[in-house]
């Protein structure tokens, strides 16, 4: 595939970086586009162009679409918490859907003829059957997940419209780094890093939420996914003539005690852990059908094992234990 000038929103953040990377890789033209709101300026490689903007800010926006003049676009930028959703409802959907419709503004006055989004499981809510396939409904049960499918709606529309070709990828449960790059919130609210960062002692205990569920141990399942695998499914989707929304997972889930006892074993830490209630909301088990990604983008995980992620994941942790430099 020929290099081709693509533009990065949200490439400051944990996945969207970590994709730069690869697109930088690979022989592209980068052009980042982040508010530096949870986003670090020190995860975005030297060699993409970097412009701090909202999406928000249409007039920015087309500033920046008028110089890099990109011919793809991948949309990482968004809120992403589903705690905070329930919380602050009108912020998700500003952020996730009212400023994510200036990019395909853009997108259709600068003749972008290719747009990837990174959306989410969250869209189908509760499923009843798992694995979940992409013809599972999506009815999602939090702010989050529903601001995520209004905007996939609104990009099928105008890729309808417009001839573009438009990609969804709906992933489960990123973790994992690469050797320069990892995973960096403010809070910390993943469960791996958060594991990690307990047996690094930056936190007393790690809190498990849940140990009732109707699962083999008690504990929440969920299918992660290698970061790296993810930046990988996007280089694929750039090829010509690839459209469609994607499950993006392994495809078979851990639970949280599984990872839990993975983490102790990898880092040599005992990681001491509280139990607390379940949250309310919160699906027993979250595991993706990968079928259509196999088929229809040649693309599997090359990371099967929670102990590889685990490991790339400790490895970074040890060498950033304070994360990115402010």
């Amino acid at each position: 595939m020929s290099p081709q000038s693509i533009l990065v929103t949200g490439g400051a953040g944990y996945i969207g970086s970590i994709c730069v990377e690869r697109l930088l890789a690979e022989g592209h033209t980068v052009t980042v586009v982040d508010n530096l709101s949870v986003g670090h300026r020190a995860a975005v490689a030297s060699e993409a162009a970097f412009h701090q903007a909202d999406i928000g800010n249409l007039a920015a926006l087309r500033v920046v679409f008028k110089q890099a003049q990109p011919e793809a676009i991948l949309h990482f930028a968004g809120s992403a918490l589903v705690g905070e959703s329930m919380e602050q409802p009108l912020n998700y959907f500003q952020n996730n859907t009212a400023n994510a419709l200036n990019l395909l503004h853009c997108a259709a006055e600068f003749g972008v003829g290719k747009f990837i989004f990174s959306s989410t499981c969250s869209t189908y809510g509760i499923p009843e059957i798992i694995p979940i396939s992409e013809t599972t409904p999506q009815r999602p049960v939090n702010p989050y997940g529903e601001s995520k499918r209004m905007f996939e709606q609104m990009l099928k529309c105008h890729a309808e419209q417009t001839r573009t070709e438009a990609v969804i990828f709906r992933y489960f449960n990123a973790a994992g780094a690469t050797a320069k790059l990892g995973e960096h919130h403010e809070p910390e609210t993943h469960l791996i890093p958060r594991i990690l960062q307990t047996a690094l002692g930056l936190h007393e205990f790690f809190s498990i939420f849940g140990t009732e569920h109707p699962t083999p141990d008690g504990t929440c399942v969920r299918d992660y996914i290698h970061v790296s695998d993810l930046a990988e499914a996007h280089q694929l989707a750039l090829r010509p003539g690839i459209t469609g929304d994607y499950n993006l997972g392994r495809g078979h889930g851990d639970s949280v005690l599984e990872v839990l006892q993975a983490c102790r074993e990898i880092t040599g830490h005992p990681i001491p852990s509280e139990d607390h209630r379940a949250r309310a909301g919160d699906p027993h088990t979250l595991i993706a059908a990968v079928d259509k990604a196999r088929e229809h983008l040649q693309w599997e995980a090359r990371h099967p094992s929670i102990r590889d992620i685990i490991t790339s994941a400790w490895q970074w942790h040890q060498d950033n234990p304070k994360g990115y430099p402010k």
